[in-house]
Formats: C-alpha cells, structure tokens, sequence
C-alpha cells in the first residue's frame, strides 16, 4: 500500500457538501483539501455501472488534469424493496432541468415504496467507495457503508443529498438533524475513510 506524504490532496468533486465533510475527515492529519469546482476543472462523465468504477473516472481524470493526487468517491443510496435502486444512479434521480433536487429524489423513493407496498422497517443503506489516484496512475481504493431504515416525512436541515430520510441503525436522529460531527462518526465516507487514513501519516496535533 502506498503511502501519501503530501501536505494537499485534490478533492474530485463539484459537490460543496461532500468537499466539507472531506474537509473536517482530513483536518487532523493537516491535510489540506481543494475542490475541483476550485481549479475549474470539468466533470467527467461517469460511464460505469458500480460505485468504484465512477469512482475511479473521477479521480485519475483529476490527477492526470492537476498534477496532484486526487480522491474521488462515487456514492449513493441503496434500497433493499427497491432492490438496491437508486444506488449509482441516485444523483440521477435527483437531476433537473436546474440541477439537482434532493427532495424530488427523496418523493420518488417513498412513493415507489409506497406503491409496492413496503414492509417496515424499509432498509437502506449508504455505500461509499473512496478511490486515491496519484499522477503517475496508481491508485487505492477504499469502501464503507452504513445500515439503516428511511423515514417519512423527512426530518432535519442538516446533510445532505437523501440525509433527512436516512435514519442510521441505533440512532434516533437522521443524518439531516446530526451536527456535523456526529454524522462524520458514522458516516459510510468515515467507514471507508477509516480505511484509507492508514495510508497517512498520524494524525498532527
């Protein structure tokens, strides 16, 4: 496994609230994260059908633009009823004519639990994939998840993306009514984190 030395790390995403979740999971070890929205760079068209294989567009697209290591993570929403749906896709669910829209994503969902009739509790989960690619092509790749069940309505001005419906295992709260800190804990990007923060050096004080 490779080891990353450097002080900046290229963060390959336009999303402003995942670039600060990345943010806040990194700060201990005095890494520093840019966000591609930051140096301009294009997004690149996500071509495959798992959550590593967009993940791994994403950031050597990244890396080969910049010069510097880039991480990228591609992750979504998994419904159990909805076998698995919406999953990779579940940014598309949210897109419009005007950018994305969470809350038509999150109304699609419930309703289509609702017209097949879903038993409860309707588990979900969220996975992420981290994927750390360096200029000169290597890469490693890192994945997590979180269990939980989805409620209606949602609940919570938090988050993000499907966050007021998500309510992880063992907690009352959705991730959309956690602080920040709380969520980062639990979080299926700090499981998948938890595994990649080996290839950093300790945590700076």
């Amino acid at each position: 496994m490779r080891r990353f030395t450097e002080d900046r790390l290229l963060i390959a995403t336009h999303n402003a609230g995942k670039l600060e979740e990345f943010r806040a999971l990194l700060a201990p070890f005095g890494i520093t994260c840019i966000g591609a929205a930051e140096l301009n760079l294009p997004v690149p068209e996500e071509t495959e059908d798992t959550f590593v294989g967009n993940a791994r567009i994403k950031a050597h697209a990244a890396a080969r633009a910049t010069g510097m290591p880039a991480l990228a993570d591609d992750s979504g929403i998994e419904v159990d009823a909805l076998g698995g749906a919406p999953g990779v896709h579940t940014a598309d669910w949210a897109e419009t004519p005007h950018g994305r829209d969470f809350m038509m994503a999150m109304t699609r969902t419930w309703q289509e639990l609702e017209k097949i009739g879903a038993p409860f509790p309707r588990r979900a989960r969220f996975r992420a994939t981290l994927v750390l690619a360096w200029p000169d092509g290597h890469e490693e790749i890192f994945e997590g998840k979180v269990e939980g069940q989805l409620v209606w309505p949602v609940r919570g001005r938090l988050g993000h993306g499907y966050d007021p419906m998500f309510q992880p295992d063992g907690h009352e709260q959705t991730f959309a009514e956690m602080v920040p800190e709380e969520k980062n804990r639990i979080s299926h990007r700090a499981d998948a984190l938890g595994k990649l923060v080996r290839i950093f050096e300790s945590p700076r004080r």
